[in-house]
């Protein structure tokens, strides 16, 4: 019998986790999501992408949003010129739903069927001001999506995506076409800029970030003080238990 994550990268494509190597509590986190639905980092399908720490902001907003950034663009970058039909991209905090084995089935093969060229599984319809309804939905292209932690995408995305996101890291902040920005608004201006781009989504997300200390924004006072980080992030893990 094919198990729920065998089929999830038939329909979606090979799984790449984005994980910075200084942080094996997350990747220990999600090796545990992956258990659940029947993979694991030794499935010829997944993989860990070592996620980019850059020394500097080149206009972005934090160094962690251009490493962010710069990781998504490396992972499109590799599937383009490996000519691979589609692509998965999880990072190393997204926590799959609770009904996610229930659901998730179901939504896949009805993926299956459709025509697609990015799909976004940690959409949350509520938080963009939309009615959460069963099954998937097609989103405008002017839809803002402010969520990159679980999402998939197909060849001719990957293909078209590459050199839009470089032109991104090479404009001024500001810059009417798009600079520097968070990795999930350059794909919102992607898809404005691509109509002919079909993506579907999840209203009701499938996978959530799990409460953890940020690398992507700047750290609060709570995270950069040793004992008080370590107290903070246990925190955060039974906070994330009691969901």
């Amino acid at each position: 019998m094919t198990s729920l994550g065998s089929r999830m990268v038939e329909c979606l494509g090979a799984i790449r986790v984005v994980n910075l190597p200084s942080r094996p509590d997350r990747r220990r986190e999600f090796a545990v999501q992956l258990a659940r639905i029947g993979l694991g980092f030794d499935h010829p399908k997944v993989s860990i992408f070592d996620a980019i720490r850059p020394d500097s902001l080149a206009g972005f907003p934090t160094l962690g949003a251009r490493g962010c950034f710069l990781s998504h663009l490396e992972i499109l970058r590799a599937a383009r010129d490996a000519d691979l039909p589609s692509i998965a991209i999880c990072e190393d905090d997204l926590d799959f739903s609770d009904d996610f084995t229930s659901r998730a089935p179901a939504l896949l093969e009805t993926l299956a069927a459709r025509d697609w060229d990015i799909f976004y599984g940690g959409f949350d319809a509520v938080a963009h001001g939309m009615d959460a309804v069963p099954g998937l939905i097609s989103l405008d292209p002017k839809q803002n999506v402010l969520c990159s932690h679980f999402m998939a995408l197909r060849r001719p995305a990957i293909h078209a995506l590459v050199p839009y996101l470089t032109a991104i890291t090479e404009r001024e902040v500001g810059d009417p076409a798009g600079g520097p920005m968070h990795v999930d608004g350059a794909y919102s201006h992607f898809r404005a800029d691509h109509p002919q781009m079909v993506t579907l989504s999840v209203s009701q997300t499938l996978g959530v970030q799990r409460p953890s200390r940020t690398d992507v924004h700047d750290l609060r006072w709570f995270d950069r003080v040793p004992v008080v980080r370590d107290t903070a992030q246990l925190y955060r893990r039974w906070r994330g238990a009691m969901r």
